[in-house]
Formats: structure tokens, sequence, C-alpha cells
């Protein structure tokens, strides 16, 4: 029965997954699946939540301590009872019982300085999870614009392929009724095993870029994964009006790398704090409640009491003088533990005052490493523009560059396929050779393949840019 159960989930979770990866993927879908399965994400949410862990210990340290504590003792033989101090030769059975407290009072604001450089851990683990956010999403970008190039270099290689079809039938009928040699038609499938092979190398792009993707998102199955195509905007050949310094200061107010950066430097500067913190006095207060019971403790009880005179002598006159004794009967008993608890109470409070004078050099070195950990995450701040600032340069620089690309290689274009069409028609009317007519196509085929590569990467960089002056990446 469990089994039949097992088989029917597992049938159901299949077409769960199936029916999922067959819908339509946007670029903002892609990135929105990959932020709630990325492993890398999920290992900075970790690093937060022991982030907010250590700044909730850090604040709750400030509260003063309360503990409890209770022993049970035997003591066998002669010993020394705990509440009387007496001698006993008996066993005895003793209980404590007590409750103890203290609380920092001044310690240098160690405390305080603690609480905020727990709190810029915290702001600053919440940015690195930001830069990973978006480090994955211009990568998934990077990944849906190759899909979308390939899928484009993959259809202009089925046109070409369909073109060479068509002349390589009508070459066979030409061929076949002797108005051709038989070398033009050996040429011309020559060229259409050449371009089979080619778009058959753009069908496996394809299908490598796809899977590129589905590795970026953490997707588990390609069967059936598509995306949507999006109506790219048409590149304005004066849009690219963003300069690097335009760029740069944007950047310098958004990117989590940089608020990440200042959050630690500012967490350094406090930890320098709490280290200097440690040359000053301490100053705290503890009390302590306390109560016990032993065994040892006996109340006295009279049960009967004797009289008794004996005749110790005269008086000068002859009268009788007496002794008189009085003995005393009782029982003990152990004295009750209500009674004893009550009995034995004890109150202390103490007020102690640590004043640091040699201990090794160890505030010493504290205060040393702490200020060398802010000297080395200033650079690590500036280290991080400096980064920041040239990857901004190379984007605009790449950004300008596809930009100039796409301009020639749309003319380039354009005047290739007049040349092909001209050629075209002089090759269908005899007047041309294979070779020269192979030559045309190559050449519009490579011109059309640097048009897309230029829009393509023009269409990243701009993305790249546009990210950097804060706008969320979509298509």
């Amino acid at each position: 029965m469990i089994y039949r159960i097992l088989i029917i989930f597992s049938f159901f979770c299949h077409c769960f997954i199936i029916a999922f990866s067959q819908q339509k993927w946007t670029l903002e879908t892609c990135i929105d699946y990959a932020v709630k399965n990325n492993l890398q994400i999920k290992q900075q949410e970790l690093n937060k939540q022991y982030s907010k862990n250590t700044l909730l210990q850090s604040k709750a340290g400030i509260l003063p301590t309360l503990n409890g504590y209770s022993t049970q003792q035997y003591n066998f033989g002669r010993s020394v009872d705990p509440f009387t101090n007496d001698f006993t030769e008996n066993n005895v059975r003793s209980n404590n019982f007590s409750v103890s407290s203290s609380l920092t009072l001044f310690n240098g604001l160690q405390n305080y300085n603690t609480i905020q450089r727990n709190k810029f851990n915290l702001l600053a683990s919440q940015y690195d999870i930001d830069k990973t956010i978006n480090d994955i999403s211009l990568k998934i970008a990077s990944a849906y614009l190759q899909i979308l190039f390939n899928q484009e270099m993959l259809g202009i290689a089925k046109t070409q392929l369909e073109i060479t079809k068509q002349q390589a039938e009508r070459t066979a009928k030409l061929v076949e009724a002797g108005s051709l040699p038989h070398g033009n038609l050996l040429e011309i499938e020559a060229q259409l095993a050449s371009e089979e092979l080619q778009a058959v190398n753009a069908e496996n792009q394809s299908a490598l870029s796809y899977l590129t993707l589905i590795q970026l998102i953490e997707f588990d199955s390609a069967a059936g994964f598509d995306i949507i195509k999006p109506v790219l905007p048409e590149i304005n050949e004066q849009s690219l009006n963003i300069t690097v310094e335009q760029a740069y200061q944007e950047a310098l107010k958004n990117l989590p790398q940089i608020k990440s950066a200042e959050y630690k430097l500012k967490s350094a500067e406090k930890g320098l704090s709490v280290a200097e913190g440690s040359r000053s006095p301490r100053l705290s207060m503890s009390a302590n409640w306390g109560t016990g019971f032993s065994s040892a403790i006996e109340n006295y009880k009279i049960t009967d009491t004797v009289f008794s005179s004996i005749l110790a002598g005269y008086t000068q006159s002859g009268e009788d003088v007496y002794n008189y004794n009085f003995d005393v009967e009782y029982e003990t008993e152990t004295r009750p533990f209500e009674d004893q608890i009550n009995d034995n109470l004890s109150t202390t409070l103490t007020f102690s005052l640590s004043i640091p004078i040699f201990n090794g050099l160890q505030t010493y070195s504290s205060v040393s490493n702490a200020k060398i950990n802010v000297l080395n995450q200033q650079y690590q701040l500036q280290s991080v523009k400096n980064q920041l600032y040239r990857e901004i340069q190379q984007a605009h620089a790449d950004a300008f560059s596809a930009l100039k690309k796409y301009v020639a290689s749309k003319k380039a274009v354009s005047s290739m396929d007049e040349a092909f069409r001209y050629s075209e028609q002089k090759f269908n009317l005899g007047l041309m050779n294979q070779i020269d007519y192979n030559i045309a196509k190559n050449q519009l085929t490579k011109a059309s393949s640097d048009l897309l590569q230029a829009k393509y990467e023009y269409i990243f960089k701009s993305k790249i840019l546009e990210f950097y002056m804060g706008n969320p990446i979509k298509l």
C-alpha cells in the first residue's frame, strides 16, 4: 500500500515538474527562480541569520545575569557541620540553595560599541546578499541574451541553408537538362553540406546556451524549458549618452558592494572602540541570596524533670545544708526543613572595581590589531570603488564599441544584401560561377552575424550601465 502511494506521489511530482518546465520563461521569472533556489544566496542568508543572532546576543549582554544553584551533600564520619561549625561524628546530609545575579555597570562602553559593531555587520551581510543576487542576475541576463542571439543565428543559418537547397535543386535540373556541367552540381552540393553543418552547429550552440541558463537558475530539468522572446527596443545611434562619471556616481549610491564595504569599515571602527574600552576600569555589581539545611541541626524537647537533694553539711548553728540537683531528660529531633530554610537565609550585595594595570600586553595587542583591521577595511572600500570604476569604464567602452560596430554592420548588411541579390540574379542567369556566388553569400552571412553580435553586445552592456545607474535588469 505504501509502495503504491509513493508511486502515485512520484508520478504527480513528475507531472508537476513537466508542467512547470513547459511554461514560457521571461528574464524576470528566471531571476526570481534563481533567487529562491541558488545555493550561494542561501549561504549568504545563513550568514545574515548568524549576524542577527550575534546582534541579539550582544544586546542581551547588557542585561543582568540570573542563575540558581542547588547542592546536596553527604558527610560520613568526623566532619564540620557547614551551618553550626561544630564537629560531629554522625553522618550529615546538607543542602544549599542560592540565587545569584551580576550586572556590569561600566566597562568602557564595550557593550554599547559591541552592539553597534554587530548592527553594522548585520547590515553588511544583507548587502552581501544583494551583491550575490546582482551578480547572478547579470549572469542570467547574459545567458538569456545569448539564447536570443543563438536563436537568431540559427534562423540565419536555416535561411541560408534553404536558399542553397533551392539553388541545388535548380542546378540539378539544369545539369540534368545539359545546360550546366556536372561540376557545378558538385560545387553547390559541397556548399550545401557545409551549410548543413553550420546549421547543426548553430542548433548545438542554442541548446548549450539553454543548458547554461538552466544551470544558472538551478532548475532541475531541461525538458520543455523555453524562454519568451521579448520585443527588444530599437537601437538609437544617439542613445549612449551616459558618461562614465555619471554612472560611477550613481553606482556609489546604489550598489550593495559599496554599502557592504562601508558598513564593514564602520564595524571595524566600532571594533577598535571595543578594544580601546578594555583600557577602562570595570565596575560591576553582584547580589546573592542563599539558604540551606543540615541534618545535624537538632531541636531539644524536655520530657521529664527530676529534683533531688543531698546533705552537704551544717551551719554553725547546727542547721542542715543541702545541695539540690535538677536532672532534665530530653529528646532530640532534626530541626524541620522549612524552619532551617528560614533560619539560614543570607543576602549579599557586592560592588567590585577592576582597574587594568598589566595583562601581558593583551590590551595593547587587541587595540593594535583593531587599528590594522580598520586600515585594512579602508583599503578594501577603496579597492571595491576602484574595481567598480574599472568595470563601468569597461562596460562603457564595450557599449560604445558595440554601438559603432552595430552602425557599421548595419550599413554592411544593407550593402551586402543588395550585392547578394545582384549576385543571385547573375548566378541564376549563368553569368556568375558557383565560387563567386558562394563568396557573396558567405559575406552576407558574416555581415549578418556581426550585426547580431554587435546588437546583443550593445544591449547587454547598455543594460549593465543602466544597472549601475540604479535601474533593475529587464528586457
